[in-house]
């Protein structure tokens, strides 16, 4: 799904459509990109939050569609996302609660 969506941003940067939103945002750029990338995910929190599963769906099909166009922005493709991923499959993490602070 990442990489469809990474293509046809790859294909918008590549070949311009007049009108098109994806070239909106490219011809803004990077600033503008990130600008969307965090309102998408502010919005996939919100949505979750309000445990609407349309509201979800279509709240996370923003974010990756911002995502991608961010990929293509910055020259990184979805494969080199997925050997990070792989990298870290079957890894025990080293992620551990905070203490509480109870002194203030």
């Amino acid at each position: 799904m990442l990489n469809t969506l990474y293509q046809e941003a790859l294909n918008r940067k590549n070949s311009p459509k007049k009108g098109s939103y994806t070239n909106y945002l490219y011809d803004k750029g990077l600033d503008k990109i990130l600008k969307k990338v965090g309102e998408e995910a502010t919005e996939v929190v919100l949505a979750a939050k309000n445990a609407d599963q349309r509201e979800i769906s279509q709240e996370v099909a923003d974010l990756l569609y911002h995502l991608a166009v961010l990929l293509v922005e910055t020259g990184v493709s979805p494969l080199e996302v997925e050997e990070v991923l792989l990298e870290r499959q079957g890894k025990i993490s080293k992620t551990a609660d905070r203490k509480e602070i109870t002194d203030y």
